[in-house]
């Protein structure tokens, strides 16, 4: 191949190979980054075969790195985090205490200095956002006080991490091997410390000075105009400028930066469409973040180094998880609790791959920590499933022995006990409406969101209303499809709902279904997948304008007087 297509080749053939080993691992229940990372290894130097450059690889996943962080500042509340500040905010920091404890204890058995161990160990303390928030999704915890725990605990965790990425350059300066070779005292560290620390601040003050004014205002002027192409690139603009100008500028790095532009973004009242609008392009950089990771990985530690691949795993898996559980008993909740909030956390993900990549390029972690963090992250994230199974297994024994819960936990807003009512899946434009209207016709309604904020609407408003994916059997389950009389998809993705059917119909083949399309491809599909109906949106529209233009005077049928 012609050298001027590397970045082709390794989009192409890593977003292939990465969907089709995603999909395999989702089908398996399994995380699909488990897909990924495995597409990023056949790829990669360490495998026979295709190998892509790992330059641009690099490069590509700093964009990833990016985005991602834009996304988690985009999402970030404050307000999740106070609600439940008693055991989130200590119970995150004993739990990182601990794991990097042990992470720096199986470095030092391998004969690591104590500042590849403190990498490595922290590397080994957080979990994945993706893997903890899917979880807690299927199984309806979101809304829990368990699941708020979990959310908050998470927070925690990413927001110490954010502050790891500020630190490990200078640490890296002061006591990493070049820093040794030069001899480098405590005092050169003191000052390193506080030059970064007015870098931090003058950064954080002009965010919150400029930043918070001028990012908000220019969305509102770019959604003025009513262009979706504009208004997208001003997302994409004002992440990858606000990470670029943060670096150049302020000397912060580029993820930090991309996490403070999100964090801005948030206080826009158009976050929820800054969101949407960058979703697939920060889900596909995403992709390719995990790719370039897989890529990094060497195989043959698991032949080399066996003993040390398990006990990382168990660390993340056994010492995390007795550290949490432990922790969340001390502060007086229920095993229940306990259970779930381990068995969340025992897993590492996304900020783990970055903390590893960004130690290995400082060169205070070893290639081979790398690599066992790697291992270490497949093997939890494969397991995760199997442990909230068990969890699942244990709290359906324990409800039979004991049919009131330990911790009692109503579901927010209105009862969902009700009968020959209309499902409504989908909270927004369109759902929210037809949700009026129908309420206002005295029909019993339950609605289906995955956005908390559509949820909050709904409970407003005085309408049952669950937060996640139809598509989810649990989530399904409590709106009670087999005593409905009508299902409405209101959601514009076609797959989902067409999932979503098939389940409604097999669980309930009397309950008369529709759903929402926007071409004739998607109205088959819903047919297809036991739609009894299906509106095209558009050709609605186009009717309804007809009537309007075919109502007035110059087409407007004149009277015959007899």
């Amino acid at each position: 191949m012609h050298h001027d297509t590397d970045l082709i080749n390794i989009i192409a053939v890593g977003l292939a190979l990465a969907f089709v080993l995603g999909a395999l691992a989702h089908k398996l229940r399994f995380s699909p980054l488990v897909g990924y990372l495995i597409a990023g290894i056949f790829v990669g130097p360490f495998t026979p075969g295709f190998v892509a450059d790992q330059e641009l690889a690099t490069q590509l996943s700093e964009l990833g790195v990016m985005l991602l962080m834009f996304g988690v500042g985009l999402h970030f509340s404050l307000e999740d985090l106070l609600e439940v500040k008693a055991i989130a905010i200590p119970g995150a920091i004993a739990q990182i205490v601990v794991a990097t404890g042990l992470g720096w204890a199986l470095a030092w058995g391998m004969g690591w200095t104590p500042l590849n161990g403190f990498v490595f160990g922290l590397a080994l303390s957080v979990a994945s956002t993706v893997v903890l928030l899917r979880a807690m999704e299927e199984r309806r915890l979101l809304e829990t006080r368990r699941g708020r725990i979990a959310v908050g605990w998470l927070i925690v965790e990413d927001l110490v991490m954010v502050l790891a990425l500020v630190m490990l350059p200078v640490l890296a300066e002061a006591f990493g091997p070049e820093a040794q070779a030069e001899g480098a005292s405590f005092g050169t560290f003191m000052v390193a410390i506080a030059w970064t620390f007015i870098k931090l601040g003058a950064f954080v003050a002009f965010m919150l000075v400029v930043g918070r004014r001028v990012i908000p205002w220019t969305l509102e002027k770019i959604a003025a105009t009513g262009s979706r192409e504009l208004f997208t690139l001003s997302v994409l603009a004002i992440a990858l400028g606000v990470a670029f100008g943060s670096a150049t500028l302020f000397g912060v790095s580029f993820a930090l930066g991309a996490f403070f532009a999100g964090m801005l973004l948030n206080e826009s009242e158009l976050s929820h469409k800054a969101a949407n609008d960058s979703l697939p392009l920060r889900d596909a950089f995403a992709v390719l973040f995990f790719v370039s990771v897989g890529m990094l990985f060497n195989p043959a530690i698991l032949v080399a180094h066996p003993w040390q691949v398990l006990a990382t795993f168990g660390i993340i898996v056994i010492g995390k998880s007795v550290a949490a559980y432990y922790i969340v008993k001390a502060f007086k909740h229920p095993t229940g609790t306990a259970l779930t909030i381990s068995v969340s956390l025992a897993q590492i993900g996304e900020f783990s791959f970055i903390l590893a990549a960004l130690g290995v390029a400082l060169k205070i972690l070893p290639p081979d920590g790398r690599d066992l963090i790697l291992a270490g992250s497949l093997l939890s994230i494969i397991a995760n499933p199997f442990l909230f199974s068990w969890l699942d297994r244990w709290q359906t024994k324990q409800e039979a022995l004991a049919p009131l819960p330990a911790e009692p936990e109503v579901p927010p807003g209105p009862s969902l006990d009700v009968t020959d009512h209309a499902i409504i899946i989908g909270y927004g434009r369109v759902g929210s409406e037809l949700a009026r209207v129908l309420r206002d016709r005295g029909v019993p309604l339950i609605v289906i969101d995955d956005n908390g904020d559509h949820v909050a609407r709904a409970h407003d408003a005085g309408i049952p209303a669950i937060r996640g994916s139809a598509a989810a059997d649990r989530v399904l389950a409590e709106a009670h499809p087999e005593r409905a009389k009508i299902a409405v998809l209101a959601i514009p993705q076609p797959l989902e709902a067409g999932e979503t059917l098939a389940k409604l119909r097999a669980i309930n083949p009397s309950l008369t279904l529709l759903a929402r399309a926007h071409s004739d491809g998607e109205v088959k599909h819903l047919l297809e997948h036991g739609a009894d109906g299906a509106v095209l949106a558009e050709r609605e529209l186009a009717f309804s304008l007809a009537e309007m233009v075919m109502s007035t005077p110059p087409y407007r049928p004149q009277r015959t007087s007899a």
